[in-house]
């Protein structure tokens, strides 16, 4: 069975969106908070999750994001992303572009249940802040990822919205990353 791995980066005060400061929200770019060491240190952890991945879950506008970015790209994390299997949570995207790629129309929650079924390893989604919520919304998401940035943005969608029930989370692995980011991983407890 797979395990839906929600991977993030987040400002100390929550924010997920639009770390790289393209979204015109005027909040900048997160990563200009950081070293280069830090952006080294963090692009070799993605590459390895991204290793160690089975397949990678998204939303439109982050799978859209990512496959006018990635294709054209070489190096560790691009050379995996580009290769391995993409599912995209869509009601609008009709063919995809990007290689390896399969749009899920039906339902959310049943689309991604019965990919948990089919797939044996982990199942990452990354930025897709509406997937993100809904997956722990709908008890799908297995794990947290959390790159920690030095940063309060003040504004912003944040990771852990209204959210309805009480989630139970388990710290499972604590690690800095370079010299400023902290990568914080939560299990779900069931």
């Amino acid at each position: 069975m797979g395990r839906i791995v929600v991977s993030e980066n987040v400002s100390l005060d929550g924010v997920i969106q639009d770390p790289r400061g393209e979204e015109g929200l005027g909040r900048g770019d997160w990563f200009t908070y950081v070293g280069e060491k830090d952006r080294e240190q963090w692009a070799e952890v993605l590459a390895a999750e991204a290793l160690a991945a089975e397949a990678v879950l998204l939303g439109r506008r982050t799978y859209e994001y990512f496959a006018a970015r990635y294709p054209s790209r070489r190096g560790d994390l691009a050379d995996r992303l580009n290769s391995m299997p993409k599912y995209v949570v869509s009601a609008t995207l009709d063919e995809p572009k990007w290689t390896n790629s399969t749009v899920l129309k039906g339902d959310m929650v049943d689309e991604v249940s019965k990919l948990k079924q089919e797939l044996a390893g982990e199942i990452i989604v990354a930025g897709s802040i509406h997937l993100a919520h809904s997956l722990m919304e709908h008890d799908l998401a297995d794990e947290l990822r959390l790159f920690i940035y030095p940063v309060v943005v003040g504004a912003g969608e944040r990771l852990f919205g209204e959210a309805g029930d009480r989630k139970p989370m388990r710290l499972v692995h604590a690690q800095t990353i370079g010299d400023s980011l902290a990568l914080l991983t939560y299990a779900r407890v069931r």
